[in-house]
């Protein structure tokens, strides 16, 4: 089974965080958008995110997702949503595990992230792209990476791709960009 997971467009956050806030995505870029149409093969089945930004982002790329699944939300990061991204505490200190289960106050940490967004991805039984946030594709990656999922850069309107044999996952790409032709 291959799992394609594709970033939305870019978020209009105005410079703030916007984890679970429902923000649009700017898919103005029509360009962008037909080298991702281009790259992205149809698959048995597409997911998104409950999220206006993923749901804009499959609108703009012509695909009729055939569910939502609200446990692909991104990362609920508490009383740090709507900060500014300068605002935000420093947390460069921790090391890759405390920083997976580091908490925001009245949010989630990575690792909850990960509880809820792993299930929802083994649960799959055929090739499936998934449109949904950085997080949820950090979260596919921690079945092969663990906690250093964190480390992996993920740009909007970038693909993570997986492959699962048996119960083994693989990885065959991250941030994978939409080059320009």
């Amino acid at each position: 089974m291959r799992l394609s997971i594709l970033r939305h467009a870019p978020a209009l956050t105005e410079g703030r965080l916007a984890g679970r806030r429902d923000v649009p995505a700017d898919c103005s870029d029509c360009d962008a958008l037909a080298r991702v149409r281009a790259r992205i093969s149809v698959p048995e089945q597409i997911i998104c995110s409950p999220a206006l930004r993923c749901r804009q982002t499959a609108t703009a790329l012509g695909l009729a997702w055939d569910r939502t699944d609200p446990a692909l939300w991104e990362q609920d990061f508490g009383a740090w949503e709507g900060m500014p991204f300068d605002a935000l505490p420093d947390l460069g200190p921790l090391d890759t595990t405390q920083l997976a289960r580091h908490r925001p106050p009245d949010g989630e940490s990575f690792a909850d992230l990960c509880a809820r967004v792993t299930p929802a991805l083994r649960a799959l039984h055929r090739d499936t792209l998934v449109v949904a946030h950085a997080g949820t594709a950090r979260a596919s990656l921690s079945m092969v990476a663990g906690d250093g999922a964190l480390s992996f850069a993920v740009a909007p309107l970038s693909l993570t791709v997986l492959h699962r044999h048996g119960d083994q996952w693989s990885v065959e790409a991250t941030n994978l960009p939409i080059f320009e032709s």
